[in-house]
């Protein structure tokens, strides 16, 4: 069965988006980008709010940026054609590699892990991400953790009064002092 993972970068203080809306903290130096290539490989398809996907949608043309280096070129190239599903009741239509969920998000992990494919069933966004977390549908966290206190914003961690217990998988960290940390849920 496909794993549901939920991967975000992070401050020290819990937050994926400070209480300005800023994120530029989380721009990742080449070996955290590398990584995160690597990491994204291993995606079968994926789920995503509308903030996350209008923020992602720069990667549906940046190919055609001459001045892309080849990493981002790399991305972009991973990135475009993998499967999205994006989840809103604002938008009518989506472009690319996605679609808009048709059911909810338990519906919607349930149907695609009961279909054939691989790769990870990833999800982007920290209030899709927390809707998972309390129907108890994550079973991978991976954290970069930016050595920064934001004091506020976005939590990475849905506020919910349900435990769950974690164990670790792995952990590595860059030279530039992100440091990855990857848990599994406990069953």
């Amino acid at each position: 069965m496909r794993s549901v993972t939920y991967s975000m970068s992070v401050s020290l203080d819990g937050y994926i988006v400070g209480p300005d809306g800023d994120f530029g903290w989380t721009a990742p130096d080449e070996e955290v980008f590398r990584f995160a290539i690597d990491e994204i490989r291993g995606v079968g398809v994926h789920l995503m709010g509308r903030r996350l996907y209008e923020t992602m949608l720069y990667w549906e043309t940046a190919d055609q940026d001459p001045s892309l280096d080849d990493s981002l070129l790399e991305w972009t190239a991973l990135w475009k054609p993998l499967p999205k599903v994006v989840f809103s009741t604002t938008l009518s239509a989506v472009q690319g590699a996605a679609r808009l969920a048709s059911g909810g998000l338990g519906e919607e992990i349930e149907r695609l892990r009961a279909e054939p494919g691989t790769g990870d069933i990833a999800l982007g966004g920290a209030t899709l991400a927390a809707e998972a977390a309390a129907s108890g549908l994550i079973d991978e966290y991976r954290v970069r953790v930016y050595p920064v206190l934001v004091g506020g914003g976005i939590p990475f961690f849905p506020q919910r009064e349900r435990r769950v217990n974690l164990e670790l998988a792995e952990t590595r960290t860059f030279r530039s002092r992100v440091v990855y940390l990857r848990y599994r849920v406990a069953r």
